[in-house]
């Protein structure tokens, strides 16, 4: 193969795709890269056999090829250059990566030797619109565990709706529920898929482009792949049951509080400064016209900050993981939210005022007295 590209180009395509390379694989090939030459344009792909990335690059081809070379070394040296362009040559068992003044040589293996991403997209399932993807997801994924001992708990349910597809992720502390608007998934063969989390992650970061993302579903493989334009995202289903979830929503209140999200959010990061040796434990009292926000520490002392807000029935308390608390106002953008519970020791519920398709659950912690 030989072909001249960009350097910034490469550099950017590279950031993204080194996202699905192994960190730590028992298979070196899993730690390397693959470039080939399809249709005039620059193909670059890697996986660690959970998720995959594949783009496509514009490039000047002069002679058709491929290669699989070693990411980390590989992209330590492309990012160091500063040269505009750079060009690619290799032969059956080397690259040369050359600039004007520079030149390197690495050992490079076969493409036969790559483990293939996907061997069929499958069936189109929906085209997703950029326009909320990205704060949809983001209000959903974060809710989901990082302990992959309970496989359903690391991914999102996708369960297929008359008007799109219900999100629901959760790590059995908190549960983030969205309803998201899409065209009818009829060719959706099955009611629910479980994707994993982490693939998740990746499509918000895909979504930055602005343009539409087709979604397929290869039943055959058990993947998942979404493609905007020239960037391809692959995943594997999780096989698992995932929680009856429904049952822990509260169906009725008897506690309603609307507040500022901004305000309560400071509130939360002031009082998590003395909430580090008590388990995180963050205390609310809601009274008719404000929430109390407090912590204490027999080490530190106390902290209390005071948010205005509205009440609907009575006064009540509640205490929760103020970690818990900010990774919700994190990933949520909307400014005007409201609270829901029932009493002391029943799950909090959060939603955005005045929207009904979204709600995050969160289970209380027993505070003694």
């Amino acid at each position: 193969m030989k072909v001249n590209i960009l350097t910034n180009n490469l550099q950017k395509k590279l950031s993204f795709v080194n996202h699905a390379v192994s960190q730590k694989s028992q298979l070196p090939i899993l730690l390397s890269i693959l470039f080939e030459t399809i249709g005039g344009k620059l193909k670059i792909s890697a996986t660690d056999l959970e998720i995959g990335i594949e783009i496509n690059v514009e490039a000047e081809t002069i002679e058709e090829g491929a290669f699989v070379v070693p990411a980390k070394t590989f992209s330590e040296l492309i990012n160091s250059l500063t040269e505009e362009n750079v060009s690619l040559n290799s032969t059956d068992t080397s690259l040369e990566v050359k600039t004007k003044k520079t030149k390197s040589v690495f050992s490079i293996s076969t493409k036969e030797q790559f483990p293939s991403l996907y061997e069929e997209k499958g069936d189109k399932i929906t085209t997703l619109s950029e326009e909320n993807l990205q704060k949809d997801i983001s209000s959903v994924v974060f809710s989901s565990s990082i302990d992959t001992t309970r496989p359903a708990l690391s991914g999102v349910l996708v369960r297929k709706e008359e008007n799109g597809f219900l999100l629901v992720a959760t790590d059995g502390y908190r549960l983030s529920l969205k309803h998201y608007k899409t065209n009818n998934p009829e060719k959706m063969t099955s009611e629910a898929v479980i994707i994993p989390s982490r693939v998740l992650k990746e499509l918000i970061a895909i979504s930055e482009d602005k343009k539409p993302i087709d979604l397929f579903i290869s039943s055959g493989s058990n993947q998942i792949i979404f493609q905007q334009n020239e960037t391809t995202l692959i995943g594997r289903l999780i096989e698992a049951e995932f929680p009856q979830f429904e049952k822990i929503i509260p169906s009725d209140y008897s506690v309603t509080v609307q507040f500022d999200k901004d305000e309560l959010q400071k509130a939360v990061k002031i009082c998590s400064i003395f909430a580090r040796d008590t388990a995180n434990i963050i205390k609310f009292s809601f009274k008719k016209d404000k929430i109390i926000v407090s912590s204490s520490s027999s080490q530190v002392g106390e902290n209390i900050v005071e948010v205005d807000a509205k009440l609907t029935g009575e006064e009540n308390e509640i205490a929760f993981n103020s970690r818990y608390l900010l990774d919700l106002f994190a990933n949520i953008d909307s400014k005007e939210m409201q609270f829901e519970m029932t009493g002391p020791l029943n799950p909090g519920v959060f939603k955005v005022k005045g929207d009904n398709s979204f709600l995050h659950l969160i289970m209380p912690i027993r505070v003694q007295e």
